[in-house]
């Protein structure tokens, strides 16, 4: 179902929007700004941070964010690590998506593969750069926020990325795995805050109909937060309540 977008409900992206134009399979296009436009809210892309401004003022207006990273320019992990424990330490709404769960597991005491091929061998092919969109099946665990999100047992998603979840950070369990075991989601024990990193491209062209739903999920839970008071109300909301 394609939701209007709400002015006042807006969702921070730290990174480059999705490089494949186009409609996906669902009935919205693809791409940050068309998927969180679907969801219901209105996304706000950030530009890099360069340390001159704190994240309080970077975020500023916006009730959670998408971490993503930048394609081009120097290496921004940092940031993104950065950016990651600011919102733990604020309980903001946070969605990682491929670097972006990679910044969240490393920032908060995880570890990753920087080369899956190399370091694990024995792993399914989970990138093939001839072939954009390349899919593979996963396990959703039971009983995980993953599971509220797309339902127990088994999806398919796709699959660009040469990096991964080696060991999961404290405080976090795995929402998801590749069948070859590969960490492919992990999410934040504790229910008051919403933190899901995923290593599948949910805005992409190769997306399911299904992904519509982490961005859902993200702003759901980032209203929710806003309402009980853990997170600010940022001016626009207010002066619009």
């Amino acid at each position: 179902m394609f939701n209007s977008p709400s002015p006042s409900l807006r969702i921070a992206v730290y990174g480059s929007e999705v490089p494949q134009p186009g409609r996906n399979i669902g009935l919205w296009l693809s791409g940050y700004q068309g998927c969180i436009a679907a969801a219901g809210a209105t996304p706000v892309f950030l530009k890099p941070n360069v340390g001159d401004r704190s994240w309080d003022e970077v975020v500023d207006d916006c009730i959670g964010v998408v971490v993503c990273g930048f394609d081009r320019g120097p290496t921004r992990q940092g940031d993104l690590e950065s950016l990651c424990l600011w919102a733990k330490a604020n309980r903001f709404p946070i969605l990682g998506i491929d670097r972006g769960l990679l910044a969240l597991n490393s920032a908060l005491g995880g570890l990753n593969y920087e080369d899956l091929p190399r370091e694990l061998p024995e792993a399914l092919q989970h990138r093939h750069p001839p072939e954009h969109g390349l899919r593979h099946a996963i396990l959703v665990q039971p009983n995980t926020l993953l599971a509220r999100v797309y339902g127990e047992g088994e999806i398919v998603v796709n699959s660009e990325h040469r990096q991964a979840v080696q060991r999961v950070a404290p405080g976090f369990n795995v929402g998801g795995t590749a069948l070859d075991g590969v960490i492919e989601a992990i999410e934040h024990k504790n229910e008051s805050w919403f933190a899901l990193g995923v290593q599948w491209q949910p805005a992409s062209s190769s997306a399911s109909g299904l992904d519509i739903q982490v961005f859902r999920a993200l702003i759901d839970a980032a209203q929710t937060a806003v309402a009980d008071g853990h997170v600010r109300r940022p001016r626009k909301l207010a002066m619009a309540v």
